[in-house]
């Protein structure tokens, strides 16, 4: 990697005033250091050294981490161990002329920022002094006189890479995603004279021809009943072996954690946008996970211009292992824009996501780490279980609770078995990051980055899997605001279509027959599933004896077979719904399966306004919003 160049503009900001600048060659050690000036024991500090023989952490990090000591703490023991300043990048901020040439990458990457240049003395604000020696030579490209080192924490110095390159980092969050694969070349607003246009030429289509047209959509609508039902009787087909084969054979023990030599540090992504009424309760469930402290960051990642959720932040105490990015303000204002924006800033090897309402598993994130050490590098993701812990709150929240379970525990896991496609959760899901910036992280244009990213996974050879742990959130349980979620989705499924679909050899070389296949029944399918919704309610209007006027382009047989068709994936969804909540925990919901018939078609109206915003709005981020939960976890 080639050393980027740096242009040094002189500078006379001070340094704090009798502080030395010498880079000892045997520094005391750090843990006497903390004892003597804080309350470090013996106990703790012992404890800290043994977690740091088998991790990859500093020791600082470990005890700020359980909160042994205090960073402030921590930092006065680096500057006495290391002989330098604290730099105190708030009174006297890096200059931005200090860094032409030199990649905001490269300082988040090594923690570092040059402060300030006086005469040939160059002094460098360092988060980890241990990496001094790397740094400096990172920086003799073009600076040839001295090079110091000054103390400063690690949010600190992020803070103000942010500050500095806030446009370019921004510009990069918005394209991140290769153009190919992103729907930002060709989603754009669609003016109405087209929009009356198309619709004017179908009506006249219709008129001229309308015994072809009906056929056209009798064989749209029968060839989309077939495919999806015979997509849920296979996954069906494949939980059952799952299950024949856990009662020959009984359910076998998972491995232990301690398994793993070197357990890997975790950063998990958490978006929030108007979510300040929420934030306590998030930090107590995250605050429930047991992995390593440690090895732990959770990043609230905020909108700038969110102040009532900045305030919450600042007026709550988080925790060590938790820290807030912000995310400069941008015309486009979607969650994987801001996701892609805080993922630079991200120290972990492995990417998780959660979302404000989410209520993880305590021992969700080992088991992740466990699954991810047990399989090689072609799992590249792991989705978890989504569940709720509403179900009872009112009709709805049932019907949702058991959409997901048949959503995850069925259809998903049985197209994860065969090995194929799977449309990713938008939360609960983690990545190996190598890979994660492979595939150029999220669509932050697409309003369903999970599917896409699913798709784009399998495109790239990457296989997603599935930990039988489970994340509970808030069902929407009102019907407006769940019309709105839908849409959101159903739009986004739309945008991820035509994406891939644009160079459909290319996708169809890429994912096999088989994969392709899936694709188009798992998106399109789903799609014109609602569309269509509509054309086969007509069935039920000539079965209770009406006969509308388009009946008679088509023959009785035609009806009749639509019927059967109809009626026959309506039994096979119920199935899924009975099977999907026979467990333990949601068997209480099998009564309310019957009664999915009236909440399909919720999901028409939020189609017909995704179809809307597609042609109008495609970028617009229908907001969900939490806490409106009556039960609470």
């Amino acid at each position: 990697m080639p050393v980027p160049a740096l242009k040094i503009v002189e500078t006379s900001l001070p340094v704090a005033p009798g502080a030395p600048f010498a880079h000892p060659q045997r520094a005391p050690l750090l843990g006497q250091i903390l004892q003597r000036i804080s309350h470090l024991n013996d106990q703790d500090l012992n404890r800290a050294l043994a977690l740091q023989r088998h991790e990859d952490v500093q020791l600082g990090h470990i005890l700020v981490a359980h909160g042994m000591v205090s960073e402030r703490n921590l930092l006065t023991a680096l500057s006495e161990q290391f002989q330098a300043p604290i730099a105190d990048l708030d009174t006297h901020r890096p200059k931005a002329d200090l860094l032409t040439g030199l990649s905001p990458e490269t300082c988040l990457k090594h923690g570092f920022l040059p402060w300030f240049l006086e005469r040939d003395k160059l002094v460098v604000a360092c988060a980890n002094p241990s990496q001094f020696d790397q740094i400096c030579q990172l920086l003799r490209a073009e600076h040839q006189g001295q090079i110091e080192l000054a103390i400063a924490s690690a949010p600190s110095i992020q803070r103000h890479i942010a500050q500095i390159w806030s446009s370019d980092l921004s510009a990069k969050a918005d394209s991140k995603c290769p153009p190919r694969y992103s729907c930002r070349t060709w989603a754009r607003p669609l003016g109405r004279p087209i929009i009356l246009a198309v619709l004017a030429s179908l009506m006249l289509v219709g008129y001229l021809l309308p015994v072809p047209s009906m056929w056209l959509l009798f064989c749209w609508v029968m060839l989309n009943l077939l495919a999806m039902t015979t997509l849920r009787l296979t996954a069906l087909g494949q939980q059952m072996q799952v299950w024949l084969a856990a009662f020959r054979n009984g359910t076998p023990k998972p491995s232990k954690i301690a398994s793993i030599s070197k357990l890997p540090k975790v950063s998990v992504l958490v978006p929030l946008y108007k979510e300040a009424e929420i934030l306590p309760k998030l930090i107590a469930r995250l605050a429930r996970t047991d992995y390593p402290k440690e090895l732990l960051e959770i990043c609230l990642v905020l909108e700038e211009g969110d102040e009532k959720t900045h305030q919450a932040v600042r007026m709550t105490q988080l925790p060590p292992w938790m820290r807030a990015i912000e995310v400069p303000k941008s015309r486009l204002k979607t969650k994987p824009r801001a996701m892609n924006f805080a993922l630079d800033f991200c120290r972990g090897d492995i990417i998780g996501i959660y979302d404000a309402e989410d209520a993880p598993e305590s021992d969700q994130i080992l088991r992740i780490v466990r699954h991810f050490h047990s399989t090689g590098p072609e799992v590249a993701c792991i989705q978890s279980y989504l569940d709720y812990y509403n179900p009872k709150q009112n009709w709805l929240a049932r019907c949702f609770t058991i959409e997901y379970a048949i959503w995850f525990r069925l259809v998903l896991q049985g197209v994860e078995r065969m090995r194929l496609p799977v449309p990713l959760g938008g939360t609960s899901v983690f990545f190996r990051r190598e890979a994660l910036e492979k595939l150029g992280a999220w669509d932050a244009h697409n309003v369903t980055e999970d599917a896409d990213l699913g798709m784009r996974l399998a495109r790239f050879g990457y296989r997603c899997a599935f930990e039988p742990t489970t994340t509970h959130e808030e069902a929407n349980c009102h019907t407006f605001p769940w019309i709105k979620q839908r849409s959101r989705w159903l739009k986004g499924y739309a945008m991820t279509w035509i994406t891939h679909m644009r160079s459909p050899r290319a996708l169809y070389r890429e994912l096999g027959p088989k994969g392709f296949l899936t694709f188009n029944v798992l998106l399109l399918g789903t799609i014109s599933s609602f569309l269509l919704a509509p054309a086969i309610w007509s069935f039920w209007l000539i079965a209770f004896g009406f006969t509308p006027a388009f009946a008679s382009l088509l023959p009785d047989m035609a009806w009749q077979v639509l019927g059967a068709t109809f009626v026959g994936s309506e039994i096979v969804l119920g199935v899924l719904g009975i099977v999907a909540t026979s467990g333990k925990g949601h068997r209480f919901l099998i009564p309310w399966v019957p009664t999915m018939v009236a909440y399909w078609p919720l999901g028409t109206i939020a189609a017909y306004k995704a179809l809307y915003e597609l042609l109008f709005a495609p970028f617009y981020w229908d907001k969900t919003h939490h806490g409106i939960s009556e039960t609470e976890t």
